[in-house]
């Protein structure tokens, strides 16, 4: 039985963590903060894992006062660049964090098959779509993906673009010069497309999450797995799922 604490329990992926924590059998839940809670409630409950689904900013204080406990971390939050994961790194010494930007498993096999198009093709596009409450652009997800595609090939043929009649139509460019578009709409959860296109063809691999559910099977998966690592920071649930 796995002891873990949640926070962000009163936001809408909070509060689906600590149902599914609460529904499995492997795992119980300590301790559960929201906006106003300290994270001390959450590391003196006496909690194995910390599971945060807060935001950037809560989780640059939070992150260090766990990892100071010895107390393994899996965080979901959106928004974190490369200096907070340095921050990460420099702080898990004692214990173990895995930073997820999508804990839906078809979200992640969407990066992998996108990588292994990747140098088959020389022009590629993202177009990530969220809800209307998603603070941050581009997603984490569609970052993840467009680094996964840049490393995989440098082969990329120039945008074509002269000019733009409208600034930003063309969508902000990833590594490699990958353009990346973000789309803000009511009615939506979490999707993405990535467009491939070569001579004569087009490759479309798209995911779509309908509902927060999805994202608890790999929740629980990198909660199970944090327990057995050694301490540092891992990136991705990829190499927690083996891919």
């Amino acid at each position: 039985m796995i002891k873990l604490g949640v926070c962000g329990a009163t936001g809408r992926m909070g509060a689906e963590a600590c149902r599914a924590i609460d529904a499995d059998p492997d795992t119980e839940l300590r301790a559960a903060i929201g906006s106003a809670g300290s994270v001390d409630e959450v590391v003196e409950a006496g909690v194995e894992v910390v599971v945060d689904f807060t935001v950037a900013e809560a989780v640059r204080s939070n992150a260090p006062a766990v990892a100071a406990a010895g107390i393994h971390a899996v965080i979901g939050t959106s928004g974190l660049g490369a200096d907070d994961l340095e921050a990460l790194r420099s702080s898990f010494v004692r214990s173990h964090c895995i930073v997820a930007p999508n804990f839906a498993v078809g979200a992640v096999l969407m990066t992998r098959f996108a990588a292994l198009a990747a140098p088959y093709f020389d022009t590629a596009e993202v177009i990530e779509l969220h809800h209307d409450r998603k603070v941050d652009a581009p997603s984490g997800t569609a970052m993840v993906t467009v680094e996964a595609m840049a490393e995989a090939s440098d082969d990329w043929a120039p945008d074509p673009t002269a000019s733009e009649s409208l600034p930003g139509a063309r969508g902000g460019r990833g590594p490699a010069g990958i353009p990346v578009h973000s789309v803000r709409l009511k009615g939506l959860v979490a999707h993405q497309e990535v467009l491939l296109g070569g001579p004569g063809e087009t490759l479309t691999i798209r995911h779509d999450t309908i509902d927060r559910s999805a994202f608890m099977p790999g929740m629980l998966l990198a909660v199970k797995r944090v327990v057995a690592l050694e301490p540092g920071v891992t990136v991705g649930l990829g190499e927690v799922l083996g891919i």
